[in-house]
C-alpha cells in the first residue's frame, strides 16, 4: 500500500483495523504488582487522606494529590441533583479514587511505557453494567477535562446508549485484576506493602548499578559533610570521587598504587583494603587507609594518614603520608583490612591472626595473645597528634592496665574479620545506634558474624563459631568467651562479608534489617533482632522475579563476589561485587539495594547536595547491565474465541501493511532516540530467523532464561472489541473529508492520551430516552450531548499519532538489549583484565559519516567503508578468527578489554551470521604481526548498533594494550 500525504482518516481503511488494534493490545507477562502512575512503588502517605481515605495507609496518593481528586468530584458533581448525587457520586468517586490505589499503573494500563494509557481505570464487568445501568451519562463528565471536550462528547455520543460498547470501552478484560476486584483478591492483597518473598521465604529486593569497570572494589565511604559525595577503593591501590549524581571525577582522591604489595592473583587477600574519613572531616580534613606494603622484604600491615589538599577538595596530599602503625604479616594471608571511627571518635583497626592456617603461632595462637597486635581489635586516639606521637591510647581502653597486654587492644580471640560496621540507631527511638558488627572468616566449618563490646574475647582459636576447634582451649575455663549473633555452616558460604543495619529513609521495610554476604557463593543475607527475647533471626535475600523488578533503573542480578558492603551519607545500602577476584581486573561494581514493595512518601527523603568545587574532568556514569523494565515482555495476543497456543521462541512475523503506533512519552530511563519516517513505497524485506538461547551467567541470582515470543502473525478472525477498538471504531465511523484543524495534543500523567482522533462535517446527536427506574436524573453536563453544540466539530491527528513504515511486521518501540554476562564474558574475566588507562574511559565517539579515508577494495571490487571486519585466522575457516577492522584507509585489531559477546554480535551480523558464539580474548585465535595497528580499545556495544564504531569506544588510534590481547570472535 503507498501512502501518500493523506488526510490520516482517508488513509485508515476499515481492514487495517484489526492491525491497529494488535499494536495498541497491552500485553501481560504475568500478574500485576504494586505501581503507581509514576513509575514507582507505592507509599504510606505522610498525612492521612481526606477523601480517598481507603488508601490511608497504603496507596499512590499524597494529600496534595487527594486534595485534587476532591476538588474534581465536587466540580462533576455540580452537574447533579440530590437524586443524581446520591445515585452516581459513589460511582464517580471510586473511579477518581483509582489513581490512588497502589495497583493504579495496573488498573490504566500503565506498567509499560510502549503501549497506550487508559484515560479511565479498568473496570470489572458487572460492576461496569451496573454503572452504565445507573449513570451511564455521566461518562462525558469524567473526560471532560481530559481534553477536547467536543471530542470527548463525540466518543461518549456513540457508546452511552449500547451497554456493550460503553463496557468495551471501560472493562479490563482481567476480571481478577480489574477495579473492584482487584480490592477483594485475598492472594494479591495478603502482605500487600511488605517486602515480597518467594515461596521459600526468601526476601526478594532488587538493585540498582551505581558504579561499574572498578577492579577489585574494596571499600565505599562517605564525608558526612553535606555533599553525599562517595569515595571507593580499589585494592590496587586507587580511591575515586563520585558526586551525588553518579559521576566519578577523573583525578583520583589517592593514588599508592606505587607503593601497595598486591598482585593479579585471584584472592589474593594483599592489597589496599580500607580507607576511612575523619568524624569531621570538613574541619579536620584528615583520612587514613589500611594497606598491605613490603619492607626489605618483610610483608606489613600499614595504617597511615593523609591530609587533604588545600588547593583541591577531591584529593588529598600525597606528600602529607603520615604512618600511625605499622605490623608484621607473617604470611600473605588473613590480613584483617578495616578501619571505622566509632561514636566516641576513636579509631577501630582490625588485624587478622597473621594468616596460615588455625592460628599456628605460639602455645595459643596470635589471637589468645594479648602481647601481639594480630588477631584484634584495636582503638586509638588519632586527634590532636600534629606535633607528637602519631597517636595516643584511650584512658579507657581495657587493657591499659595489663601487664604485658599491648594497651591498643579494645578486643580480642578474632580470625580475620572482615567488614565491621556501626549502628546508626532507630531513626524515631535511636534504639541500637553504636552496636558495632562485624563478620569474622572461619576456618573450615563456619563463618560468623560478631558484636563487638569492650574486653571482648571472641573464641579464636579455642572456637569457630559455636563449635571447638582447639578442644583443649574450648575446655578452658577462663576463655569467657562472646558467642557470636549468627553463624552458619561452609554448605551456604565460606568466606563471610560483614554488612549493614539499614536506617536509611527511602526503604521503610527494611529499617533494622542486618544485611550482609558471602563472598565465595555470593548469597545475600540477613538478621533481624528479636528486641524481645534478643535473638536474631536468619532471612536469606534473593533476587526478585522480572515483574517484581520492573521499576525504572533497576536490576535482578549481580555478580557473585561480594567484596564490601557501604552506605551512603543518607544511609541507603549498597554492596560491592566483582565477577573475577584479581586485583587488576575492571569487573567490579556498585549496587544499590532497593525494595521494590514500599518506598518512603514522596518528598520524605528529599536532599539538597552541598556545593562541591571541582578540578579535572567529570567521567559520566553509563550503566551496563540491562534494565529489568527495558527487557521485551512475553507478549499476548489478541483474546479470541479460539483455542491460544503460547510458544517460547521467536518467531519473525510476516510483512504487514503500515500500522499505527502511539508512542508515549520515554520512561525515566536510559535515552531512546526513536525516527519515525514516512515511506510511499514498500520493499519485501529479507526474513531472518530469530534464535532464543538460555544464556548461563556468573551472577547466581539472575532469572535464568529470558524468553522473548513475538507478536502472533494475524489476528483471528473475529470482530475486535475491547477499550480501545471502541474508539478507533468510534473515530473510523464518524470520518469525513474535512480540514484537520491543528490542536495540541492533550497528556495525562505524562503520557499521551489514546482516543483516536475525530473528524466531523456536523454535531453529533444522540437520542435521549425517556427517564425510567434505572436511569438517574442529573443536570445536563456543560458539554451536552445535544444539538447545542457547534456547527462543526473537528479534531486532527495528534502529534503522538506517527505512520511508521515496517519492514518485516510488528517491531517493539525499544529493541530488548541483553547485558547479562554471557558464559564467554565469565571465563574471559577469570583470565584477569588489564590494567587500563582511566583518562579514557566512558567516552561516546559517534561513528564518522561519509567515506572512510582510503580506496582500499573488498570482494568483488566494492570499496571497503569504514567500519568494515573480517575474522583472519590461519585454519581457514571462514565462521572465526582474529577479530580486524577497517578504518581509514587500513586494516587494524581491535583489543580485548570491555569487549563482550554483544560486540561479538554486533561483529558477526556484519560477516552475515546470525550472532556470535564465543569472545575470545588473550589473542586465543591468533596475534598480529607487530606491522599492524591496534585501531581499537574499551569497546562497549549493547548490541543493536550497525558497526562497532557506533559503540562506546577509545579513540581511533589511541590504545593501552598489545596484540597478546587482540580478541577473536567465533560467529554462528
Amino acid at each position: 500500500m503507498a501512502l501518500q500525504t493523506c488526510n490520516l482518516h482517508h488513509c485508515l481503511v476499515p481492514h487495517l483495523l484489526p492491525f491497529v488494534l494488535l499494536l495498541l493490545l497491552h500485553a501481560w507477562g504475568g500478574c500485576c504488582h504494586p505501581q503507581c502512575l509514576d513509575y514507582k512503588p507505592p507509599f504510606e502517605p505522610q498525612q492521612p487522606l481526606v477523601f480517598c481515605k481507603e488508601y490511608i495507609k497504603f496507596g499512590c496518593c499524597d494529600l496534595e494529590k487527594d486534595g485534587e481528586i476532591s476538588a474534581k468530584f465536587y466540580t462533576i458533581m455540580d452537574n447533579f441533583d440530590h437524586a443524581g448525587y446520591d445515585a452516581c457520586g459513589r460511582y464517580i468517586r471510586s473511579i477518581l479514587c483509582q489513581e490512588c490505589s497502589p495497583y493504579s499503573a495496573h488498573l490504566f494500563d500503565a506498567e509499560d511505557a510502549n503501549t497506550p494509557m487508559r484515560m479511565l481505570p479498568g473496570l470489572c464487568g458487572d460492576y461496569c453494567s451496573s454503572y452504565w445501568l445507573q449513570c451511564r451519562y455521566t461518562l462525558s463528565l469524567l473526560l471532560e477535562d481530559s481534553g477536547n471536550p467536543q471530542q470527548f462528547a463525540n466518543l461518549t455520543a456513540t457508546i452511552e446508549e449500547d451497554r456493550k460498547k460503553f463496557c468495551d470501552y471501560l472493562e479490563l478484560k482481567d476480571k481478577q485484576y480489574c477495579y473492584p476486584n482487584v480490592l477483594t483478591n485475598t492472594e494479591l492483597n495478603a502482605n500487600l506493602g511488605l517486602v515480597r518473598e518467594d515461596p521459600t521465604g526468601c526476601l526478594e529486593l532488587c538493585l540498582q548499578e551505581v558504579a561499574n569497570g572498578l577492579r577489585n572494589p574494596v571499600a565505599m565511604i562517605h564525608a558526612e559533610d553535606g555533599t553525599h559525595r562517595f569515595f571507593v577503593a580499589e585494592q590496587l591501590g586507587y580511591v575515586w570521587v563520585y558526586l551525588a549524581n553518579g559521576s566519578r571525577i577523573d583525578r583520583p582522591f589517592l593514588n599508592l598504587t606505587h607503593a601497595v604489595l598486591t598482585s593479579p592473583w585471584a584472592g589474593d587477600e594483599r592489597g589496599f583494603l580500607c580507607i576511612a574519613l575523619h568524624p569531621r572531616f570538613d574541619e579536620v580534613k584528615k583520612a587514613y587507609v589500611y594497606y598491605s606494603v613490603s619492607v626489605k622484604k618483610e610483608e606489613r600491615i600499614r595504617v597511615s594518614e593523609f591530609t587533604l589538599l588545600t588547593t583541591d577538595d577531591n584529593q588529598l596530599d600525597h606528600s602529607s603520608e603520615r604512618t600511625i602503625l605499622e605490623v608484621v604479616e607473617p604470611a600473605s594471608n588473613h590480613n584483617g583490612g578495616q578501619l571505622l571511627f566509632g561514636r566516641d571518635g576513636y579509631l577501630y583497626i582490625f588485624i587478622g591472626d597473621g594468616g596460615r592456617a588455625g592460628d599456628p603461632f605460639g602455645k595459643f595462637g596470635n589471637s589468645q595473645n594479648k602481647s601481639t597486635l594480630l588477631g584484634k581489635v584495636l582503638r586509638l586516639d588519632v586527634d590532636n597528634n600534629d606535633d607528637g606521637t602519631p597517636y595516643s591510647i584511650p584512658s579507657d581502653n581495657p587493657f591499659l592496665h595489663e601487664k604485658e597486654a599491648r594497651p591498643e587492644i579494645y578486643a580480642y580471640g578474632v580470625r580475620n574479620m572482615w567488614r565491621c560496621s556501626i549502628d546508626r540507631g532507630d531513626p524515631t527511638t535511636g534504639r541500637g545506634g553504636g552496636r558495632m558488627f562485624c563478620g569474622d572468616v572461619g576456618q573450615n566449618k563456619f563463618e560468623e558474624v560478631d558484636l563487638i563490646v569492650k574486653g571482648g574475647n571472641y573464641g579464636w582459636r579455642a572456637k569457630e563459631g559455636f563449635s571447638c576447634y582447639d578442644r583443649k582451649l574450648c575446655l578452658n575455663s577462663s576463655l569467657d568467651d562472646i558467642l557470636p549473633i549468627f553463624a552458619y555452616p561452609h554448605k551456604l558460604g565460606k568466606s563471610v562479608t560483614g554488612g549493614y543495619i539499614y536506617r536509611g529513609c527511602q526503604m521503610p521495610n527494611l529499617n533494622g534489617l542486618y544485611i550482609f554476604g558471602d563472598f565465595m557463593s555470593g548469597r545475600l543475607m540477613s538478621l533481624k533482632e528479636n528486641v524481645a527475647s534478643g535473638e536474631w533471626q536468619y532471612r536469606e535475600i534473593c533476587m526478585g522475579g522480572d515483574r517484581t523488578c520492573r521499576f525504572p533503573k533497576l536490576i535482578n542480578s549481580y555478580y557473585k563476589y561480594i567484596i564490601s558492603f557501604a552506605e551512603d551519607e543518607a544511609g541507603e545500602l549498597y554492596f560491592l561485587a566483582t565477577g573475577v577476584a584479581s586485583a587488576k581486573a575492571r569487573a567490579g561494581v556498585v549496587y544499590k539495594i532497593v525494595d521494590p514493595s514500599r518506598r518512603a512518601a514522596p518528598g520524605k527523603c528529599s536532599f539538597k547536595p552541598a556545593p562541591v568545587k571541582i578540578k579535572g574532568k567529570l567521567v559520566h556514569f553509563y550503566p551496563k547491565e540491562e534494565f529489568v523494565i527495558n527487557k521485551k515482555p512475553t507478549t499476548t495476543p489478541i483474546p479470541t474465541t479460539s483455542t491460544r497456543k503460547t510458544t517460547t521462541t521467536t518467531k519473525t512475523p510476516p510483512r504487514r501493511k503500515t500500522p499505527i503506533i502511539i508512542i508515549k512519552p520515554p520512561m525515566p530511563t536510559r535515552k531512546t532516540i526513536r525516527k519515525t519516517t514516512l515511506q510511499t513505497t514498500r520493499k519485501t524485506p529479507p526474513t531472518t530467523a530469530l534464535k532464543t538461547t538460555s544464556k548461563t551467567t556468573i551472577k547466581p541470582t539472575t532469572v535464568p532464561t529470558t524468553v522473548q515470543k513475538a507478536m502472533e502473525t494475524t489476528p483471528a478472525p473475529t470482530t475486535p472489541t475491547g477499550y480501545r477498538t471502541t474508539i478507533m471504531t468510534a473515530a473510523f465511523t464518524r470520518s469525513a473529508q474535512t480540514p484537520i484543524i491543528p490542536t495540541s495534543p492533550t497528556r495525562k500523567h505524562g503520557r499521551p492520551l489514546q482516543y483516536a482522533p475525530i473528524t466531523t462535517s456536523k454535531p453529533l446527536t444522540s437520542a435521549q430516552p425517556p427517564p425510567s427506574p434505572s436511569t438517574t436524573s442529573m443536570k445536563r453536563p456543560k458539554v451536552a450531548l445535544t444539538s447545542e453544540r457547534p456547527a462543526a466539530l473537528t479534531t486532527p491527528r495528534p502529534q503522538y499519532w506517527s505512520l511508521k513504515p515496517t519492514t518485516s511486521g510488528y517491531k517493539p518501540q525499544r529493541p530488548p538489549i541483553n547485558t547479562t554476562p554471557t558464559k564467554t564474558q565469565e571465563e574471559g574475566l577469570r583470565l584477569g583484565e588489564k590494567l587500563e588507562n582511566t583518562g579514557g574511559a566512558n567516552q561516546v565517539y559517534k561513528r564518522p559519516r561519509g567515506r572512510s579515508r582510503g580506496s582500499k577494495r573488498g570482494r568483488g571490487g566494492r570499496k571497503l567503508r569504514a567500519g568494515s571486519v573480517r575474522l583472519v585466522t590461519t585454519d581457514g575457516l571462514s565462521d572465526r578468527g582474529r577479530l580486524e577492522i577497517f578504518i581509514r584507509g587500513e586494516w587494524g585489531t581491535v583489543c580485548d578489554d570491555l569487549f563482550t559477546s554483544k560486540a561479538g554480535s554486533v561483529v558477526c551480523r556484519q560477516l552475515g551470521f546470525t550472532t556470535a558464539l564465543a569472545v575470545m580474548k588473550r589473542a586465543a585465535l591468533g596475534e598480529a604481526d607487530r606491522n599492524v595497528r591496534i585501531l581499537l580499545d574499551d569497546v562497549e556495544c549493547e548490541g543493536g548498533e550497525r558497526s562497532l564504531l557506533e559503540c562506546k569506544r577509545s579513540r581511533v588510534g589511541k590504545h593501552n594494550c598489545s596484540h597478546g590481547e587482540d580478541v577473536g570472535v567465533i560467529c554462528g
